[in-house]
């Protein structure tokens, strides 16, 4: 019987990490609404929600909202899931750049 391999992984599409020298105020705007949707996501997803991570308690009920809000940011500015590039390019064209 002839051997069956398994397909090659999709790649994902590459996307470039934004740096902090990239002060365009589009770019960083598209940033921070990718980052406000992530961290909804990952809200969605129940992140933060088990409470014995941190030992539980009601300081980590507090504070866990702050937590999810960083990593969606890291998330967005490490190249994200696109969306902020898209934003980005859909800004600069209804500015008539």
């Amino acid at each position: 019987m002839p051997e069956i391999l398994p397909a090659p992984p999709q790649a994902l599409p590459a996307t470039t990490p934004v740096r902090p020298a990239d002060k365009d105020p589009l770019r960083e705007a598209a940033i921070e609404l990718e980052a406000s949707f992530l961290a909804e996501m990952l809200k969605s997803a129940g992140l933060g929600e088990s409470s014995e991570a941190f030992g539980g308690g009601a300081g980590e009920e507090q504070f866990s909202s702050f937590l999810i809000r960083e990593q969606a940011n890291q998330i967005a500015r490490s190249g994200g899931i696109g969306l902020a590039e898209s934003l980005y390019h859909a800004l600069k064209e209804t500015q008539g750049e």
